[in-house]
């Protein structure tokens, strides 16, 4: 078996494909131990015989000899014909499959048949196709996919952005750009690493390389976010630039502006400056597995860092500088001492208030004057009178 071993599938969606005639394939993001990330392409009947084959190897674990002893997962046979709405529904099922594939025992999740089924082919890179015929229709899966898998209504039209200056790759992982070149986007993940594609090429690209085709800036972009979000350093980095902060591992910082570079504006006490994102961990989240070994790789570059960029936009993506950053945060910080100490001016007038009302109500009632002897007379009955004299 090797050392070589999957770390993780995930499913991507799908795509319509109309060469040699119509049909379906989906789309796997394989994961693989050295940290490499391949994008696999196979169709329903190829993934069936690959799970009957997988069930002859290991009859025990695939409940032939004893159902009780059944782990390797149920996949339901391929339908006499397999159209948009059944490829579409069964990605639930195909999802939750690969997820258990690769959590069994090492003997099957490890072994040369799962191996070789998933590692990358010629026509993953170089799809068969013909000029002549439109191109392949992506459907990707939702965010919330797991929430709802078919929650597709049709077909996803990537982005597609302008590359604005070439870049060698440096892992298997990722690939090369040639300033002017057009990739799709297939992911944009927050640590600035983008997964795009290209002809025959696929992998990871720093997103400070590319730029959108209809203007300079980014219409995705948030708003910064004075108030923060508390997030956890896991990974200490040393500033190298003027604008950038160094922290140490441990240090709890405030996140008020997410780039899509991967590359955020966070706050130290008072302090801003631009931190990788990918080194940084939402405070009360768990660690897991595959964010430990995304920090292991390095931070994406800053667009500022680029030499020999070439914009096709006449004017300058939009830049918030580092002063204003500091002094709207500062605004914001003294707004809210200053809530703070009129909510408690406030809170303890109304505590004076309180204590002053309930002394009120604690204070002993006036004790009347005793009567005088003739109205007590005249007010009592004939009986205590009659004691009385």
């Amino acid at each position: 078996m090797g050392d070589t071993f999957i770390r993780h599938i995930e499913l991507l969606g799908y795509e319509k494909r109309f060469f040699p005639s119509q049909h379906y394939v989906y789309m796997f993001l394989v994961k693989w131990n050295d940290l490499s990330e391949k994008l696999v392409y196979r169709r329903f009947t190829e993934i069936y015989e690959f799970h009957k084959a997988l069930k002859e190897m290991f009859p025990i674990e695939s409940g032939d000899i004893n159902p009780e002893n059944r782990i390797i997962p149920h996949l339901p046979a391929p339908k006499w014909f397999d159209g948009q709405r059944t490829t579409q529904s069964r990605q639930g099922t195909l999802a939750e499959y690969c997820y258990t594939l690769v959590s069994l025992p090492h003997k099957i999740s490890r072994c040369l048949h799962v191996m070789n089924f998933f590692k990358v082919r010629p026509d993953d890179t170089s799809p068969v196709t013909d000029s002549q015929i439109k191109k392949p229709e992506v459907f990707l899966l939702p965010k919330d996919s797991k929430k709802n898998p078919t929650d597709i209504t049709g077909p996803i039209v990537l982005q597609t952005y302008r590359v604005i200056a070439d870049y060698e790759k440096s892992s298997r992982s990722e690939m090369a750009l040639t300033a002017g070149e057009m990739v799709d986007v297939v992911e944009k993940s927050e640590s600035g690493w983008w997964f795009c594609q290209l002809k025959n090429k696929r992998g990871w690209v720093p997103a400070a390389y590319l730029e959108p085709i209809d203007g300079p800036d980014e219409s995705e972009e948030q708003e910064p976010n004075y108030a923060g979000e508390l997030y956890v350093v896991q990974k200490s980095y040393t500033a190298a630039e003027e604008d950038e902060l160094t922290l140490k591992e441990g240090d709890t910082i405030e996140v008020i502006h997410k780039l899509l570079d991967g590359w955020w504006v966070i706050r130290k006490d008072e302090n801003t400056g631009y931190y990788p994102s990918m080194y940084l961990q939402k405070s009360g989240e768990e660690n897991s597995p595959v964010k430990s070994e995304l920090r292991n790789r390095s931070a994406p570059p800053r667009r500022s860092t680029i030499r020999n960029a070439k914009s096709i936009h006449k004017h300058s993506r939009k830049q918030i500088s580092q002063e204003t950053y500091r002094r709207n945060s500062r605004k914001y910080i003294q707004s809210r001492r200053n809530m703070k100490g009129n909510f408690k001016e406030k809170a303890n007038i109304i505590l004076e208030k309180n204590e002053q009302e309930e002394n009120r109500s604690k204070a002993q009632p006036a004790v009347p004057p005793r009567p005088s002897k003739d109205l007590i007379m005249n007010r009592c009955t004939e009986s205590t009178r009659r004691k009385i004299m």
